[in-house]
């Protein structure tokens, strides 16, 4: 009887034991590890505040704290669910499919009717309009002051990203030219102009104004994509910015603009003065909002549109299919620019001063991820993102120190961006992956 002769490398069987995942590196441990770590930060996050004598006076307060053991077994809970749910979430979703499925009938039939739409849309311009009557005049003015003036800023700027695919990174400075065309034509600057406007007449000039001021930087400047125009646009800003700081004889320099006046109504017996009352500024800013958001429908739906996305979408191809290109997209960038030029008007009328500092690139990176969390291209999308965003740090007030706040809504985005990148309410031409 002949032996079994083993004619196996001898490497073999290290090499298998090389290729087997350790227990430590399956994907549950792994994430396991991820959501302690988590916990950790979470700890830091919300523990002690930083001495400057004392650089880990932060870490050992927080890690030392009962906290870290609550974050901890948050962490271990959310594991154990993840991974031994599966079983529990189908029977949830066997329980709710029909309701699901008669959700899916609602929201067809809903898509079919205008006029529910309509009434929807009543019914949310109603409570924005009355609920800021029971609100605190502090809220009321977090109200105008972010959640306001950045939806303007918001559905301008969806336009040159959501629906041009152009990525701008000094839209602030559109902001300024609007803040500072309230003060030149309200006679508030050290150049006086022709002839004095009403803040309600400044807003078509500051509009426009800031329409050539987009053609003007968007016609060299088009031609170019992706990095090399958001670093051109980041320039644009950067020279607004510094134009204002040191031109003393144009825009009065640091120092700014002072006396800029409110708004105000003179048409026969009709008198009427906003002043410091925000809820005035709050339902004039909802006027502009419903106004800007009519038109941009329209024009969504309309020839401009369709071929806005399909520069987004494939600029190459649009421009084989015979599109003027570099014609829309300078369109793209000068309607969204007059869009800003108004949220500047209100906001300088509104503070009546101004002066560079009011208008730091940072507005600008804060308007793109309020664009990007709420869905680019789509208005619904840009106004709840926007909406959100810029009530969080006001939410967090009582609960966060005020320089942790923005550390929250940065937490917030990246994991926005890493289970829903698409955004709240993204449009449906990016859901469906199309241009129809």
């Amino acid at each position: 009887m002949s032996a079994v002769i083993d004619r196996r490398p001898t490497a073999a069987v290290p090499v298998a034991k090389l290729r087997r995942v350790r227990r430590h590196q399956q994907p549950r441990w792994r994430r396991l590890g991820s959501l302690l770590a988590l916990g950790v930060l979470l700890t830091v996050m919300t523990g002690e505040q930083g001495s400057g004598k004392d650089l880990l006076y932060s870490l050992r307060g927080s890690l030392t704290s009962s906290r870290l053991w609550a974050c901890l077994g948050l962490a271990v809970v959310a594991w154990v669910l993840a991974e031994t749910g599966a079983p529990v979430r189908a029977a949830v979703q066997r329980l709710t499919r029909p309701a699901v499925r008669a959700k899916g009938v609602a929201q067809g039939w809903a898509a079919e009717r205008r006029g529910v739409r309509l009434v929807g849309a009543l019914a949310v311009l109603a409570l924005l309009i009355f609920v800021p009557l029971t609100l605190s005049r502090a809220t009321n003015q977090v109200l105008v002051d972010w959640v306001g003036i950045y939806i303007l800023l918001a559905l301008g700027l969806n336009v040159v990203i959501g629906w041009a695919g152009l990525l701008d990174l000094g839209f602030v400075a559109f902001f300024a030219i609007g803040g500072y065309s309230a003060a030149f034509w309200t006679g508030h600057l050290p150049v006086q102009p022709p002839f004095h406007l009403n803040p309600f007449l400044v807003i078509p000039v500051a509009m426009a104004t800031c329409l050539v001021a987009g053609v003007l930087l968007g016609g060299p400047t088009l031609r170019l994509r992706g990095d090399y125009l958001a670093i051109v646009t980041l320039g644009f800003h950067e020279v607004i910015y510094l134009v204002a700081k040191n031109s003393d004889g144009l825009t009065n320099g640091s120092l700014g603009a002072f006396g800029i006046p409110h708004f105000s109504i003179d048409l026969g017996p009709v008198h009427y003065r906003w002043k410091l009352d925000p809820l005035d500024y709050w339902w004039l800013l909802v006027a502009l909002i419903v106004l800007i958001v009519l038109v941009l429908r329209r024009l969504e739906h309309s020839k401009v549109g369709r071929t806005w996305v399909a520069i987004r979408e494939d600029e190459v191809a649009a421009a084989a299919h015979g599109v003027d290109t570099v014609r829309y997209k300078l369109m793209a960038f000068a309607i969204g620019a007059s869009t800003s030029g108004a949220a500047g008007v209100v906001y300088a009328s509104k503070v009546g001063f101004i002066n560079p500092e009011n208008f730091p690139l940072l507005y600008s990176v804060l308007v793109l991820a309020y664009v990007i969390f709420g869905g680019m291209g789509s208005i619904p999308g840009v106004l709840i993102g926007a909406g959100l965003l810029a009530w969080l740090p006001h939410a967090l007030k009582d609960v966060v120190d005020q320089k942790d706040r923005f550390m929250y809504l940065g937490a917030l985005l990246v994991v926005m961006m890493i289970y829903r990148p698409q955004g709240l309410l993204p449009a449906k031409r990016r859901t469906s992956g199309g241009t129809r």
